[in-house]
């Protein structure tokens, strides 16, 4: 019942003309006078009124991808070199002639050996105080630097003679005492320790004690005398006559084999040692005795 009389309502609200909608036909009024309705859709419709658009922002997003980029590898740094320790010079250092501007000394121990060659004739003419150069045929590393072959050495004649009539040989004492590196001359205090593929004791470079050469040579002397009485004793016992003296040549070669025997050890007093004669170009190797400063 209740929809019957929703539905009488409902028809009676749209037949009555009370109801009826009255619409707003003023805007037809004003397309009509501006437009012609049979055009319209062949006319172009004037642009629309510009308005201010807000400026947008655009914003990128980084690109994330998942293949592995290639890094540059970082540059090579250069090696870096160790510099040695920098001390202010002592004007006491034993030995150095270095001075105050010099503000690096690097020290060689003593101990430390160089092999050389000798630039002059080492010999027992040469006097006390002559002079004799060596060059380094090795380099020779220490701490903070390097001693190059071709280093030169400078030493000093502190002693030296000829063969004596005693029996000692001829001497020289060689002394290293100046040292040159990057130009300049240093004070040094060596030894030479080996002459001529040579080991030499207390600094010396001998020659031969030839005093026991000597006895033997006055041995042989008095036996080669006694050879020759023999024979000549050997010729007379051939002759008749010279029989009867034939045995005194013999009696005097023994007295003189004997005499020179015993005496052997006084005679050889008077013969003399060798000599001492080493050419340059021969190796040496020398042993420094204190220690050498010296400036980069």
């Amino acid at each position: 019942m209740k929809i019957l009389v929703v539905a009488i309502l409902a028809l009676c609200l749209t037949i009555s003309p009370v109801f009826a909608l009255q619409l707003d036909m003023s805007i037809d009024e004003e397309i009509r006078k501006n437009y012609n309705p049979s055009k319209l859709e062949q006319q172009n419709l004037p642009p629309l009124p510009k308005t201010a658009t807000p400026s947008k922002t655009v914003t990128t997003q980084p690109k994330t991808t998942t293949s592995t980029t290639q890094t540059s590898a970082p540059p090579k740094m250069a090696p870096t070199v160790v510099e040695p320790v920098k001390k202010k010079v002592d004007k006491n250092l034993p030995g150095s002639e270095l001075v105050e501007d010099d503000f690096t000394a690097i020290k060689i121990k003593k101990g430390t050996k160089f092999r050389l060659k000798s630039n002059n004739l080492v010999s027992d003419y040469l006097k006390e105080g002559a002079k004799v150069t060596f060059t380094s045929v090795a380099p020779v590393y220490q701490r903070y630097v390097t001693i190059p072959a071709g280093t030169l050495f400078t030493a000093t004649v502190t002693d030296s003679h000829l063969p004596q009539i005693t029996g000692n040989g001829g001497l020289v004492v060689l002394t290293i005492d100046k040292v040159q590196f990057k130009g300049r001359t240093y004070n040094a205090y060596g030894k030479v320790t080996k002459a001529n593929h040579k080991k030499i004791f207390i600094n010396n470079i001998k020659g031969k004690r030839e005093y026991w050469k000597g006895v033997s040579d006055q041995i042989d002397k008095g036996e080669v005398f006694y050879q020759k009485t023999r024979k000549t004793s050997k010729k007379l016992a051939d002759n008749p006559i010279g029989v009867i003296i034939s045995p005194i040549p013999t009696i005097v070669g023994v007295v003189t084999y004997v005499v020179n025997f015993a005496g052997s050890p006084i005679f050889s007093i008077g013969h003399k040692g060798g000599r001492v004669s080493i050419p340059a170009g021969s190796e040496f190797e020398i042993k420094l005795k204190e220690d050498v400063y010296l400036s980069l």
